[in-house]
């Protein structure tokens, strides 16, 4: 498969790499914002209480979309909302909905609520950080801060030496907009920030979890995929670091090559003695679907708390089909049965 039909996925890796690094994500695009509130105490994500807020709303293509309770440092206010959005394409209205959102928390919570915007498009100029009105002196206005990342695109270098995740994401977000139908550019910008995880001073899980984003946005042709693994191979054999290619990389990948690296890994053991190629493609059938099943078990597990019988039941006998709808179910459902009401394999 050429790279120029490969579909680029910019929303799902960023949505997780918001959770897992939220203190890192404001330190990076709203540090006066993260100066001010206390990390010490637990900060929650209520998902699913920003959809019941704004479900009728005209939601627009964004990538992320974060209701955050937090504590702030001064005694004025114990714990406020911050809002969140990484919007990914250029919308006339986002300025307004941002308004939107911000009134509607408001009104649900009566909290001080923090509206704040990553914009990762590809529009340089496209910056929009108010939207209000004025009518009979009475005046009602919202100003929010924003991040725009095509503010780095100059300094790529710089990100790649920074130790912040979200350094490290960004480089990676622009690298993926830069190469777009450039497969053997891709390839080596994606083999150097590869190269820079295992360079840094990170503990295992965060090399993993990192490489899952890196991996996720600079999707590869089968060919130049299969490179990057044999790289990572070699890179983990000579530093004697089994973090990618270990049993913790299954589930990690999502989209277009669910249980490729699972697959791969699979392949190259079965191969050894009949040949690598023909390995790599075994593997790659044996191990799609397993990968596949444990990657959403873990999402719905994280969303849900432990699951009934039932439900792996159901994971395990899956075919793809039923895996990829009820991952989209998964996203608006309000339980385990609404998501496993989509069956469509079966």
């Amino acid at each position: 498969m050429e790279l120029d039909i490969l579909q680029d996925d910019y929303d799902s890796p960023w949505k997780d790499a918001v959770e897992q690094y939220f203190p890192e994500f404001m330190k990076f695009y709203f540090p006066t914002a993260h100066a001010e509130i206390d990390w010490t105490k637990e900060h929650v994500f209520l998902d699913q209480e920003l959809r019941a807020v704004v479900q009728d709303a005209d939601l627009g293509k964004r990538f992320v979309d974060k209701l955050v309770r937090v504590s702030l440092l001064n005694g004025e206010e114990n714990w406020v909302y911050i809002h969140v959005e990484v919007q990914g394409t250029q919308q006339t209205e986002f300025a307004e909905r941002m308004f939107v959102y911000n009134y509607r928390l408001y009104d649900r919570y009566h909290r001080p609520i923090a509206s704040m915007a990553v914009l990762a498009d590809e529009h340089a100029q496209w910056k929009p950080n108010r939207f209000g009105f004025s009518v009979l002196g009475c005046v009602n206005f919202l100003e929010f801060p924003i991040a725009k990342l095509t503010d780095y695109y100059d300094k790529v270098e710089e990100l790649l030496t920074t130790d912040n995740a979200f350094a490290l994401i960004t480089a990676a977000h622009i690298l993926t907009q830069q190469t777009k139908k450039q497969s053997q550019t891709r390839y080596e910008a994606k083999l150097r920030l590869i190269r820079i995880l295992y360079q840094r001073n990170w503990h295992k899980q965060r090399i993993i979890n990192l490489f899952a984003v890196v991996d996720w946005l600079l999707k590869l042709p089968k060919g130049l995929e299969r490179q990057i693994w044999h790289e990572i191979e070699t890179i983990e054999e000579n530093q004697n670091m089994r973090y990618i290619t270990s049993v913790e990389r299954i589930g990690m990948e999502i989209g277009i090559e669910k249980g490729l690296a699972l697959g791969i890994e699979q392949g190259i053991e079965q191969g050894i003695e009949q040949g690598i190629e023909q390995g790599i493609e075994q593997g790659i059938e044996k191990g799609r679907l397993q990968g596949e099943a444990k990657l959403l078990k873990k999402l719905l597990e994280r969303r849900f708390g432990a699951l009934p019988a039932w439900t792996t039941d159901k994971l395990s006998a899956a075919a793809e089909q039923d895996l990829e709808t009820w991952a989209e179910a998964m996203l608006t459902a309000v339980n385990l049965e609404a998501i496993f009401e989509h069956d469509v394999a079966h």
